[in-house]
């Protein structure tokens, strides 16, 4: 899953659009598209997975890490033994930042972070899937996230959100309001909604991480840093994954398989770098506005896949919180260009 605004792991545009130089935008707005319509269907594999076995939310996350951070090392392997990667070009001699003890710490700190978020964040919202449902973990998890985003860089980094920014946020806490106030079916789960905002915490502890590094040094080219973010999470995750059980019983041990290396190849491996190549050429309110496809995505599959039930105080939560969520990116654009 990811991300509808800055994702946790992104690099900087710059970093992007040097391995992609020549991207027309229209290429990028489709592989946005590809990448959100990917993330979306993340949620629906896991559950297809609880069906399938007994793994659990850590296991899972576990699995879908070392799964996407092997196909990433194995790609990187190929381009140096082989193709036009492989040939010597004359590029532009590029002068080497000195290492000094901050910068150590910086990029420690950058790599750890990411780390620690891809874990709680994975694993949170896997956890909320199987408690309250597809539709609304995805579409707490991706509304909040910006939120809290939003709130903390104005607390923690003193950046501006602006008067249409402070409504969008408004807008976005009361839609979640009515999503889980709403309903009086119990097809909100508190304990899921809780596991939902968890995870939108994690996302966007670590965007601001990036921000934040990315104004003290110790920057990291986006391949790099997604793999190191992969390793140090399945790192982290690997003892509770462990307790909880890394080997499933399953009656369908071919059909897990293949769910197991969709997440970590479609929705980790292949989407992540779909959405970097995207965000360094497409501005960035056009950016999250197009990520939107990830949580509508997930709500079709959830009601047409998985026979979930959306009430009506679900569908109408769910209009305000993306509306925000998109007037919010909006905001933050025309900051941006002040």
């Amino acid at each position: 899953m990811s991300r509808s605004t800055v994702t946790p792991i992104a690099a900087s545009a710059d970093d992007a659009s040097s391995s992609v130089p020549s991207l027309p935008v229209r290429r990028g707005l489709g592989y946005l598209a590809l990448a959100g319509t990917a993330w979306g269907t993340t949620g629906a594999a896991v559950d297809l997975v609880y069906r399938s076995s007994d793994l659990g939310p850590t296991a899972i996350s576990f699995w879908r890490l070392v799964g996407a951070l092997a196909i990433l090392l194995a790609a990187k392997a190929v381009r140096r033994t082989g193709g036009p990667a492989a040939r010597p070009t004359a590029a532009r001699p590029t002068a080497a930042r000195p290492t000094t003890a901050r910068s150590r710490r910086t990029r420690a700190l950058l790599l750890g972070g990411a780390g620690v978020g891809m874990a709680v964040f994975q694993s949170a919202y896997f956890a909320a899937v199987r408690d309250t449902g597809l539709a609304v973990a995805t579409i707490v998890t991706l509304g909040a996230g910006p939120v809290f985003t939003a709130l903390a860089g104005r607390l923690l980094l003193g950046e501006r959100i602006g008067r249409i920014g402070a409504l969008a946020v408004g807008g976005a806490l009361a839609g979640l309001a009515v999503l889980v106030l709403g309903n009086q079916s119990s097809a909100v789960r508190p304990a899921g909604i809780a596991l939902a905002l968890l995870s939108a915490a994690a996302y966007s502890s670590t965007a601001l991480l990036a921000r934040w590094t990315g104004r003290h040094g110790g920057g990291e080219s986006a391949g790099a840093l997604t793999a190191w973010s992969f390793g140090i999470g399945a790192v982290l995750l690997f003892p509770f994954a462990l307790e909880q059980g890394l080997l499933p019983h399953t009656a369908h041990p071919l059909r897990l398989v293949l769910l197991l290396a969709y997440v970590a190849a479609v929705t980790t491996a292949l989407a992540y770098p779909l959405y970097f190549a995207g965000a360094a050429v497409v501005r960035a309110a056009t950016t999250a506005t197009v990520m939107l496809i990830e949580p509508v995505s997930a709500a079709l599959l959830a009601v047409t896949l998985l026979g979930e039930r959306l009430s009506a105080a679900t569908a109408v939560g769910t209009l305000v919180l993306l509306s925000a969520v998109a007037a919010l990116a909006a905001a933050e654009s025309r900051l941006a260009s002040d």
